[in-house]
């Protein structure tokens, strides 16, 4: 398998989507294949998988979920597959030092529900809300939670027509303790650079924002301020200008972060408008 997807993919990546195909199709993880407790010749369908990935098809839209940040999380094409980085985002968030006890989360564009679920999974005690303009990603959201034991609310909005107050979300009103928020923040310009099975498949409204507005889905959020303390992933290419747009917004304690791949990637601030 992996000799026949090297003609589209970088070897590790090939051998990579060789061993996910092997797992999937026998219900065996990668040290029971080696250790030989099944043989692994004539896997059933390996050559419609294989022919999906020639295609560049997202392997987890082909099986449908993935494992991500200790969860197991349905997907579907309405639905962003979760990156790394953004469980370097719940990490943050879950090792954040608050004291409140009963901790109140928004997260803004949750898609597939990935960090509000995980924030929900590490905290059992946080009330979690997450919030999408797609019904179909909701929908998704809502079985994750589901199929990962938590429960957390998961409501259909448009965050540029909701009102100041965030009643919409259950709370009768009250501000939350802290917003999340991984937006759409790849510009136009960027697809030609990026891979066939992102631009290809993936939601592009969860992903591109117009070149001539890049922060908009970020300026909203924190000219509303719903939220005492915000967390949001970025655009490694306008993290100075996220620094200027918390400030000028009022935010104080902004920390600028790195990812794993030494980008700047994460911003947090405060406010103290409640």
């Amino acid at each position: 398998m992996a000799s026949q997807l090297r003609a589209a993919y970088p070897a590790d990546e090939a051998e990579a989507l060789a061993w996910w195909i092997a797992e999937e199709t026998t219900g065996l993880n990668r040290s029971q294949l080696i250790c030989g407790c099944k043989i692994t010749t004539n896997f059933p369908n390996t050559q419609d998988f294989i022919a999906r990935l020639l295609h560049f098809e997202p392997i987890q839209y082909i099986f449908g979920h993935t494992l991500w940040c200790g969860l197991d999380l349905k997907l579907t094409p309405a639905t962003l597959i979760p990156r790394p980085e953004t469980a370097e985002l719940v990490e943050k968030i879950s090792k954040f030092e608050l004291q409140i006890s009963n901790c109140r989360v928004l997260d803004i564009g949750t898609g597939s529900g990935c960090i509000a679920i995980a924030l929900k999974k590490r905290h059992p005690e946080w009330q979690v809300t997450g919030l999408d303009i797609s019904a179909e990603a909701i929908e998704v959201a809502r079985e994750n939670a589901g199929r990962n034991g938590v429960e957390a609310e998961f409501r259909v909005a448009d965050i540029f027509s909701i009102g100041e107050e965030p009643d919409f979300a259950g709370f009768n009103g009250q501000k939350y303790d802290i917003v999340v928020s991984n937006p759409p923040y790849i510009c136009e310009h960027e697809k030609a650079d990026m891979r066939r099975n992102v631009v290809d498949y993936e939601p592009a409204a969860a992903l591109f924002v117009p070149d001539d507005d890049p922060l908009r889905f970020y300026r909203r959020i924190v000219s509303m301020k719903w939220g005492k303390y915000v967390f949001f992933e970025i655009n490694e290419a306008y993290a100075s200008a996220m620094r200027a747009l918390l400030e000028e917004y009022g935010y104080t304690d902004i920390v600028l972060t790195h990812d794993i791949y030494g980008k700047p990637r994460f911003i947090e601030g405060r406010t103290d408008t409640q």
